[in-house]
Order: C-alpha cells, then structure tokens, then sequence
C-alpha cells in the first residue's frame, strides 16, 4: 500500500506498481493524460459491474450517484484549497472555460483579454464570443511567459476599462511557463475585469489555492495531473460570480427545482453550473484518483517532487549540445519545451520514441517538443532520455543511425 510516510526508497516503486502503465516506457506525457492508477480502475470496473447488473434506472442508484458527485466536488475542492459548494463538475477544462465566458452579460464592443500562449481550451470559447457578440478579443504578446514584470506589463496595455473578463492559463501547455497569476487577478480587478483560470497543466503539478489567488473561475480537468479518466473535470466559482450569472449550458443539473411552466430556482451555489449527463464510473474515478493523491501519495511530496525532477531535466537537456530549452527556469511547473538544432520536432520525437520508449507530445505552432514530468518518473527514466535527446543532437535526420541504439533503449530506470 502507498502511504504518505514511506521512505522514497519504498514509496517510489509501490507508487509505479500503483501506476501500471509507467511500465510501458517514459511516461512522459502526463500533460496530456496522467497514468491511471490501479485503484481508480478497479472502483469504475466494479461500478460498470454493477451497472451492467442490476441496471441504472433504479432509484436508488440515483440517491448514490448524487452523492458519487458530492464525494468529487468535496475531494477536488480539498485540493483547490476550497469549499465543495464552490465547485461545479464538468467534463472537461474546456467546458469550464466555456461557462466562464458565457458567464458574462456581454454587450459589443466590450472587450476580452488573453495571452499569446493559450491553449484552443480557453481560446477557443474566445473565438466564439468574438464572433457571436462582437466583443473586442485582445490577446496580449507575453513572450515565453517567463518574465512575470514583461507578462504584467503586457496585460497592463491590454487591459482597458471595457474589460470584461481575462482569461488565461496559470501554467502554459506550450511553453510550461508558470504566470503570475495573483498579480494578474490584482490588476484585472482594479479594472472592473473577472478573471478565468485555465488550471490544465497547474494542478496536481504545482500547489494551487484558489481563494489566495483570488480568481473568480478556475477550471480543471480529471484526465491529466490528477490521474482521472477522461471525460471530467471541475469548475471553481467565486462567491462574487454567484449572484450575476448568465448560463452557457442549462440544464437538469444546475436547477435545484424546475416546472412545465419553466418557472425554476437555481442551485445557489456552483452547482447552478453543472448540466447533465455525467458518466457515473467516470465521476467515481475522479474522485477515487484525487483522494488517492492525497491520502496517498500526498500533495506535498507529489509537487516537491515534480518539482525537483522537472528542474533536473530541463538543466540536462540544457546541457546538451544543439538543444533549447524553451520552458522559462524560474518560472516552471512539470512541463519542459525544448527544440533540437536541425530536426523538426515531429521527427525529432520519432526518433526519441523509437530509441527510448519515452512518451511525449510536440507542440506544433512552437515545432518543439514537450516532456511533462510526474512524481512517478525516475532519475534513470530522465537520464534515459538526455542520453536519447544528445544522440539525436550529435546527429542530422539524413546521418543518424537508422538501427536504434540498444545500449540507450536499455537504460537504467533507477
């Protein structure tokens, strides 16, 4: 069993037999979908058991999905350093953004404020607002992200008083750059402004309060640092966005009483933002994955070490001729962005994949590469890959040995 307390020694290896599937290479891509622990597995198969026995229409299998959902928003809640009625389950980061946006009585002419490093997440409901409502979409260049005074600044000039809302990244998925989030809030705020977190890539990597931030939305997913399945995810909202609401979604989840006349009441807390259709094994495993870092692995312990491994990486492949390291040092999470002199990255990871199991993701508009480094990754594994990415480095596309290296495929994953 994986506790809090054991020594490193013990804890990493039962933690990566709690975590199957870093068995299968470099599991390095955690950004994109953690790896799936045993446990959170066996609760959704046996509720899928259930399901397919006994069926899912009995009345007393809603009275447990209900409290299936309290179960999720009091866990996630813990881990945002909140209230479970400050939370509403979503499907996806995405759908949290989306509520945010729409959350807004917008008027043309009035204005939305991004960055230049923003996932489709939270750019993509941007879009859409823009063109649906002929508000103003100003996106604010912030470089690497990694210059807190240069990100500040930017969104300084961006900002205008017809801002409405900004809506940004706490960590970027493209550059792993950590922003100044508190600051951020503190500025829009003095400016009559909400402000809408995309937390995809901070939480589970790094410690996150939502409350200290004073933000007024934070969306999370399930799937990534948080070891859950897809399909979930959660919304935090202010008590200051309660009372001025305007819904993207509507639906049999946000009211607390609805009649055929359509005269209804709202939840009064964040619920009023859930919709429907929630997959119940999917909502368990949710919860059982994020009670399982916490109880378990513990938060501390899970960022102390992201945080120290992910540093150690980015200095190695720093070290190695021929490679940038895109992702800002002091301003990091668990993600590294790094481009290899002369490949394009798509090849590039090809030839990593192939020589070192490692598995990663490009970032296509930066034609880089992103490694995303989790608790359960070891120094061997890290290590395994510096040597995979100098092999590359020391070569072309056209001079690289086409048989893979064995004597780095077999490295060492102590």
């Amino acid at each position: 069993m994986v506790g809090p307390f054991l020594p490193d020694d013990d804890k990493l290896p039962a933690i990566r037999e709690a975590l199957p599937s870093t068995a299968a290479g470099i599991y390095l891509n955690t950004g994109t979908c953690g790896p799936l622990p045993r446990e959170t597995v066996r609760a959704m198969a046996e509720l899928e058991g259930i399901e397919l026995r006994t069926g899912r229409a009995d009345v007393g299998y809603w009275k447990d999905s209900t409290e299936r959902m309290n179960e999720a928003r009091a866990v996630i809640a813990a881990v945002l350093g909140t209230e479970p009625r400050r939370m509403a389950l979503t499907h996806a980061t995405t759908e949290g953004m989306n509520i945010a946006t729409g959350a807004i009585d917008w008027q043309a002419g009035e204005r939305v404020v991004t960055t230049s490093l923003e996932h489709a997440g939270a750019l993509g409901p941007l879009w859409a607002l823009r063109n649906r409502q002929r508000v103003d979409l100003a996106i604010a260049d912030i470089g690497t992200g990694g210059d807190p005074d240069e990100v500040i600044s930017a969104l300084d000039r961006a900002i205008t008083p017809n801002t409405r809302l900004v809506s940004l990244s706490h960590v970027s998925w493209a550059t792993g750059a950590r922003l100044p989030i508190a600051e951020i809030v503190e500025l829009a705020h003095s400016r009559g402004a909400l402000v809408a977190v995309d937390g995809a890539q901070s939480v589970g990597a790094i410690p996150v309060s939502v409350e200290d931030l004073g933000v007024d939305f934070y969306a999370v997913p399930g799937q990534k640092w948080l070891l859950g399945p897809e399909g979930t995810g959660a919304l935090y909202c202010a008590p200051s966005v309660l009372d001025r609401p305007r819904l993207t979604f509507a639906g049999y989840g946000g009211f607390e009483s609805l009649d055929l006349a359509a005269e209804g009441k709202l939840w009064p807390d964040a619920r009023r933002f859930e919709i429907a259709g929630y997959h119940q094994p999917s909502v368990l495993g949710f919860a059982r994955s994020t009670a399982w870092l916490s109880m378990y692995v513990g938060l501390n312990w899970m960022h102390e070490r992201i945080a120290r491994l992910a540093g150690e990486a980015a200095s190695m492949l720093a070290e190695v001729p021929g490679v940038e390291v895109i992702t800002p040092r002091d301003r990091m999470a668990g993600l590294i962005t790094f481009r290899i002199a002369g490949w394009k990255a798509g090849p590039a990871l090809h030839e990593l994949s192939q020589r070192t199991l490692a598995i990663a993701r490009t970032i296509p508009a930066l034609d880089a590469i992103r490694i995303s480094v989790g608790f359960f990754n070891t120094d061997g594994e890290l290590r395994r890959l510096r040597d995979g990415v100098a092999l590359v480095a020391a070569h072309t596309p056209e001079t690289i040995p086409h048989r893979p290296q064995i004597e780095v495929l077999r490295g060492g994953v102590d």
